[in-house]
């Protein structure tokens, strides 16, 4: 899904117990600099077993902002933290501070339970049994009991709570909603995939919709990265790996065809992130992408008829955006996992490994006919085999769906689904309305959670509109609550 926190080891050192984020961003006309104190909570490690591991605590990351909120009164805009460090996704959903401002709403983002610097167990917590309580209900119940807590202590019990997600962190929005109403007003889910995670889908989807976005540009882009992927097949069939070493820049030449298998990974991946990122502007997220990253790889698939070294250079844009790479190796580039679509590196692609193992249902594959890429099944039997090996755990692929209500949401309330078209995660979350109150936003030009991001020159009527659109049904839920609360 999405790997937020590879790169952010040297961030990291920056912020200490207490820390301050400043970032400009565009309001109506004018700059706000909205500040963000990070804050640690004392989170119970089992929520659902009061013998587990001594009924013990940890300390949970969060960031805070009171810069906008009308003291006991505003509401209070909760973003669930998703697969990373709570600081990148801060940093990137400017929407939520700007749309704090006009409701002086206070604003609170929690980091997920064993991503960032929130370890239940510290250096243990990636171990096994510790693994363990690294699930969905576990970080839910960890956001249930914060915002319970936090507004006790901040004076705030009769301020509405909506919540904001993107991505896995827009999945668990809409679940606060399903199971804790009593808490929650409503949810903002931002390219949420919860039907496509919960098995719900074909398997072929997300990496056809990769290709979508590059031949959207033009089907010669698409030709020309098939072509390229054809040739190193031959190349590898020949067992002609120092030429494979020379065209792609590799730090070692592959030695196996497991070695091949990865580099196809490896690249893979690079256009699954430039779809991703397509914004319309240049952005440090997930790495760091020029504007239009899918257009700007088409035109280097098609800067020459050396079809492998635009190859090569095309992967550059994600893995080599500084130039500062003179190779590239294999293995510390690219994990290989149980999402397909890529973990990341660190401790935080453990986590995430570990909840694709359980949990969250990831099985897609390429196959070279509904999409360019190599064909690279990823099947139940694939998952279940890895993940016992790897975790000692069993997949349940059907959970989600009976725990969290597939695609039966119709008696759910207060949810906004929003995806861009050029996003591949769309087509696995809710793409119409299904109710009055289950709205579906679509935002033609826009990629992955590009609503959440602040407003920019360079967006496009659509995101402008759909910000509009959630606005106005978020100040309705907010003037609904309060008036629930009137005796």
């Amino acid at each position: 899904m999405q790997r937020y926190s590879w790169n952010m080891s040297k961030i990291l050192a920056l912020f200490t117990v207490t820390a301050t984020l400043f970032s400009s961003i565009k309001h109506h006309g004018f700059k706000t600099e909205p500040q963000f104190t990070e804050k640690y909570f004392s989170q119970t490690q089992d929520h659902f077993n009061f013998n587990t591991m001594g009924n013990g605590t940890f300390n949970q990351r969060y960031l805070i902002t009171d810069k906008y909120w009308k003291k006991g009164y505003g509401p209070i805009f909760f973003y669930t933290g998703n697969e990373g460090n709570i600081w990148e996704f801060a940093s990137n959903s400017g929407f939520i501070t700007e749309l704090a401002a006009q409701h002086s709403a206070l604003v609170i983002f929690a980091e997920h339970r064993y991503y960032g610097k929130s370890l239940p167990f510290d250096k243990d917590s990636f171990n096994i049994p510790q693994i363990g309580l690294l699930t969905v209900e576990q970080a839910l119940a960890d956001y249930a009991v914060m915002i319970t807590e936090l507004k006790q202590q901040l004076a705030a019990t009769d301020c509405p709570v909506i919540v904001f997600g993107g991505s896995y962190g827009g999945m668990l929005s809409v679940y606060m909603r399903l199971k804790y109403p009593n808490i929650v007003a409503g949810a903002l889910a931002a390219s949420a995939p919860i039907l496509s995670t919960a098995g719900l889908g074909d398997s072929r989807q997300f990496f056809r919709d990769v290709t979508a976005d590059f031949e959207s540009i033009g089907p010669e882009c698409r030709d020309a990265v098939r072509g390229a992927f054809r040739q190193l097949k031959e190349l590898a069939e020949h067992q002609d790996y120092r030429r494979i070493q020379s065209e792609f820049s590799l730090c070692k030449p592959p030695s196996s065809a497991q070695d091949i298998h990865h580099l196809n990974g490896l690249l893979r991946n690079a256009f699954t992130m430039m779809a991703m990122l397509d914004y319309p502007y240049s952005t440090h997220f997930m790495g760091s992408m020029p504007a239009n990253p899918v257009k700007v790889a088409c035109e280097t698939m098609l800067s020459g008829s050396d079809l492998l070294s635009n190859l090569r250079n095309t992967a550059g844009i994600f893995y080599n955006s500084t130039g500062l790479l003179t190779c590239f190796d294999l293995y510390s580039l690219y994990l290989e996992c149980a999402d397909p679509t890529g973990c990341g590196l660190g401790f935080d692609s453990l986590a995430w490994d570990y909840q694709a193992c359980t949990e969250i249902n990831l099985c897609y594959e390429s196959n070279n006919v509904t999409d360019m890429f190599p064909p690279m099944a990823f099947t139940e039997t694939d998952r279940k085999l890895y993940c016992f090996k790897r975790w000692a755990v069993v997949p349940r692929p059907d959970w989600l769906k009976t725990q969290f209500w597939g695609d039966a949401l119709s008696t759910a309330s207060n949810i906004i689904f929003s995806n861009g078209d050029l996003d591949p995660w769309a087509n696995g979350g809710v793409r119409k309305s299904l109710s009055s109150s289950l709205i579906a936003v679509n935002i033609a030009g826009g990629a992955h959670h590009l609503d959440l991001r602040g407003s920019n020159d360079a967006d496009p009527v659509s995101v402008i509109s759909a910000r509009k659109t959630e606005a106005d049904l978020i100040a309705q839920w907010v003037k609904m609550e309060k008036r629930k609360e009137k005796p």
